[in-house]
């Protein structure tokens, strides 16, 4: 909720949840827009962690000099989930007292925004900013990360078919995508793949093979097929790297492996060689694309002004072609994910 403007001295700011591309520059950004302000910025290491143990370091213009173009994030990141263990969110609340902290800019996804809205309702001056590369959460149109990762899925695939075309195989190409499918959705359209299999619609695998063996029929010898990492069977049975796997501090399965037993589910009723790429973490690693790098500047300048505007309690967001704020609540409130529309546009262009 927006409170009356008020001044404020000292702003922190913290990355948290997986790292992607981008995060380096609303961190510039932040720091960039609060210097010009007269503020001093302290640098929150490792998410919700670094508050809960005090671990944190000044931020000025030489701290960001050079890292617009740098990967990962320079104060680094946790899937910490101060509400997880009891006395956290006290320790944390207290950290943010002895270091005179008027206001957190806590950068991140689903998991550390849903802390933020949280904790801004336990009187948090906190201001959000968007980061997933699945590109799944509510009230912005994009969130940064995701542009980059869909580019080196896109190359990705690109290459792949000149092995595929070249070996006359099946090749299955396995992105990021826990409940949304945007990545593979944009990767595989931009890619030509053939078949696309997304959280969002189970798969039918004699759909799949039907959809390839009219391709071959056509008298093509290869096929492209991208499934996203969180894509389940009919049956509704995920496909865990570990079924034993513990779950992480905010309940989430470590996902994987569904793009193997599709290819061998695949060659199994078609006959035709296939193999599988798993893209995995390169999908989060390396520069930002322009894309990014320019929305995560906006992104980082816009929450600035929110905390000077005593508007906490609220998330950046894309909206068109304008930066403006939307409650961190509505936007964690539910997820975005890929609608019929959308996939039946790419089914146009299956087999």
């Amino acid at each position: 909720m927006a409170r009356a403007a008020q001044a404020i001295t000292r702003i922190g700011v913290l990355t948290g949840g997986g790292d992607c591309p981008g995060l380096n520059p609303v961190i510039r950004a932040v720091v960039r827009r609060s210097v010009a302000a007269g503020l001093d910025v302290v640098g929150i290491a490792n998410g919700w962690k670094g508050l809960i143990e005090a671990d944190t370091r000044p931020l000025d213009l030489m701290s960001v000099s050079g890292i617009i173009h740098r990967g990962g994030t320079i104060l680094g990141t946790s899937r910490t989930n101060p509400y997880k263990t009891p006395g956290h969110v006290a320790a944390l609340m207290a950290t943010v007292q002895s270091l005179a902290l008027d206001a957190i800019v806590a950068i991140g996804g689903e998991d550390t925004l849903g802390a933020a809205s949280k904790l801004a309702a336990e009187g948090l001056r906190v201001v959000g900013v968007p980061k997933t590369i699945d590109n799944d959460l509510s009230g912005t149109d994009y969130t940064f990360g995701f542009d980059t990762a869909v580019n080196i899925a896109m190359e990705a695939i690109d290459r792949l078919h000149t092995t595929a075309e070249s070996h006359h195989r099946i090749m299955v190409v396995e992105v990021m995508g826990r409940h949304a499918g945007w990545i593979g959705l944009h990767a595989g359209l931009a890619g030509g793949a053939d078949v696309i299999l997304l959280p969002e619609f189970p798969i039918d695998v004699d759909e799949v093979c039907a959809a390839i063996r009219q391709r071959h029929g056509r008298g093509k010898t290869f096929s492209i097929v991208v499934v996203a990492e969180g894509a389940e069977f009919k049956k509704g049975q995920h496909i865990t790297q570990d079924a034993g796997r513990q779950l992480d501090e905010f309940g989430h399965v470590r996902l994987g492996g569904i793009g193997q037993r599709i290819a061998e589910l695949i060659e199994r009723q078609t006959g035709f060689e296939t193999r599988v790429t798993v893209l995995g973490h390169i999908q989060r690693g390396g520069s930002p694309t322009a894309f990014d790098r320019v929305l995560g500047t906006r992104f980082g300048v816009k929450a600035v002004e929110l905390a000077l505007a005593g508007a906490f309690g609220q998330m950046v967001s894309l909206q068109g072609n304008r930066i403006v704020s939307v409650p961190i609540a509505e936007a964690v409130g539910t997820l975005k994910t890929v609608d019929r529309e959308m996939y039946e546009l790419a089914k146009v262009f299956f087999g």
